[in-house]
């Protein structure tokens, strides 16, 4: 698909798109449908997209798989700790309500928090299984072709 103008084209204009609606899915989630995990799955796209238009090699470069594996530990790191954080403020584990003065702003703030957490691991774990699922289809061409060739 790298040769295929058209695609190109319209990949570079609907890309920044996705990211966008992938944004407003994530910190509009509180409000209604939508979150992290939609959000995640939305924004993974986006860079799936380019890796499948642009390739492969390119997408690594905008997101490096190290990045990738770090982010993921974020996620989960935000999600456990705005966890810890409410206990260590007087509550049960993520009890929302102590973590601002009133009962509903500090139920606000954690949803995003939360939120936050959940979207970069799901982002990153779906762009990790991507990655490792298109390295395997090369080296599967890669070993078919040394084969032909011997």
């Amino acid at each position: 698909m790298k040769h295929n103008l058209i695609l190109r084209v319209v990949s570079k204009f609907l890309i920044p798109l996705i990211i966008l609606f992938a944004l407003y899915v994530q910190f509009h989630g509180d409000f209604g449908p939508g979150g992290g995990f939609q959000a995640g799955v939305i924004f993974s796209a986006a860079i799936i997209l380019y890796g499948l238009v642009f390739g492969v090699d390119k997408a690594k470069r905008v997101i490096t798989p190290y990045i990738l594996r770090l982010l993921a530990s974020l996620g989960v790191l935000i999600y456990a700790g705005t966890g810890v954080a409410t206990i260590l403020l007087g509550g049960n584990f993520l009890q929302y309500g102590v973590l601002a003065s009133s009962q509903l702003a500090g139920q606000h703030v954690g949803i995003l928090v939360i939120e936050l957490g959940v979207g970069i691991t799901v982002m990153s774990v779906m762009l990790i299984i991507f990655f490792t699922f298109a390295e395997r289809g090369q080296a599967v061409l890669n070993s078919k072709a040394e084969s032909e060739r011997e």
